[in-house]
């Protein structure tokens, strides 16, 4: 039977500090200045306890404490808890080295307490892919460092928003390469993580998804590019034939400058750029990036280091705050469907057999 205090365990929700020069540190106070998230879960920050501090000080958040600690063996339910990787020199709006490093080291770390079972969930602020890759970071981003700590070949970047969500068959990839990084299979195995997700993730009984054309006009017949005829129409017809809800190849821009996608659960689209510029466009202040795919639980605000602002100290929370909330809700789900899986009930032989009675 399980123990009582084992019910009331509160989801602990693991937050990388990301880059400490841009507005990781910012968004993570103000999104949890409020002590009343305390009564809905643990926050576990992955960072510096001065780059912390002092975003503390820098917006007069005098109400909002953490306790420092050294592992994840000393964090407590109903605190913030900062598990101090190192201290770093905190330099608004430069990225440096020891900048980039710490990042490193906070992703490593939340990333093995993920793997442990210490934290539940990852949030991760953001990050200067240029910065770790200079110091020695191998991936373009997290979405392709958790797919290989997952052991997986590659994960889906998902974009949400409370009326859009935005998957990309492709993400970090020159523009130059794209037409060589799609396939048929690719797509096919895109658009079926896709629909996985937005059933088990999000509860969508049965999505209904609209991919879009890679070529402007959608290829217009193959007169402009012929990825559509060749790639990825037979895509879609695979998963039609298969029982998904699929449309499409639509041309991006009339699809997405009118009110077609609010017809659909979710939308595919070929790139990153083709995707994110209008999910941004339509949500940035509550956006959320969503790795689907993985046996984990991984968020991101949908908004980068903004070192540009990082000196001024007025950069919004929301997004961090919906990332937050989005993967509990995310965890809670995977949980559920876990838990009703668990307790089906057999069909007997009996009622298996009674079309066939001997």
């Amino acid at each position: 039977m399980q123990k009582e205090e084992d019910k009331n365990q509160r989801i602990k929700v693991g937050i990388t500090i990301g880059d400490v020069n841009g507005i990781g540190p910012e968004v993570i106070v103000r999104a949890l200045k409020d002590s009343r998230v305390l009564q809905e879960f643990t926050p576990i920050i992955y960072g510096s306890n001065n780059a912390i501090t002092n975003s503390k000080n820098k917006i007069g958040a005098n109400d909002f404490s953490f306790k420092s600690c050294a592992s994840s063996d000393q964090i407590e339910q109903g605190k913030i808890n900062l598990i101090n990787c190192t201290e770093v020199e905190v330099k608004e709006g430069i990225p440096t080295m020891a900048s980039a490093k710490l990042a490193i080291q906070s992703l490593d770390k939340a990333t093995l307490d993920l793997a442990n079972g210490d934290i539940d969930v990852l949030v991760t602020a953001p990050i200067s892919k240029e910065s770790i890759q200079n110091a020695g970071f191998k991936f373009p981003g997290h979405t392709e460092y958790l797919a290989e700590m997952a052991g997986q070949a590659e994960a889906l970047m998902i974009m949400v928003s409370p009326q859009l969500k935005v998957a990309l068959v492709t993400s970090h990839v020159p523009i130059k390469e794209i037409s060589q990084s799609l396939s048929k299979e690719k797509i096919i195995a895109k658009i079926n993580e896709f629909e996985k997700s937005l059933r088990k993730d999000f509860g969508i009984k049965n999505p209904k998804i609209a991919v879009l054309g890679l070529n402007p006009h959608a290829g217009e017949n193959g007169k402009i590019g012929a990825e559509e005829q060749e790639i990825i129409i037979p895509a879609l017809s695979v998963v039609k034939n298969n029982g998904l809800l699929v449309y499409g190849p639509f041309p991006a821009d009339g699809f997405f400058g009118s009110d077609q996608r609010l017809k659909f659960d979710g939308v595919l689209a070929m790139y990153h750029d083709q995707g994110l510029t209008a999910f941004k466009a339509l949500a940035f202040d509550e956006g959320v990036n969503f790795t689907a795919g993985l046996p984990i639980v991984r968020t991101s605000p949908d908004h980068g280091t903004a070192f540009d602002i990082a000196a001024q100290y007025i950069a919004s929370a929301q997004s961090m705050r919906s990332a937050i909330y989005l993967a509990i809700d995310v965890y809670k789900s995977r949980k559920f469907e876990r838990e009703i899986t668990a307790f089906s009930l057999p069909i007997s032989i009996g009622e298996k057999d009674k079309s066939n009675p001997r």
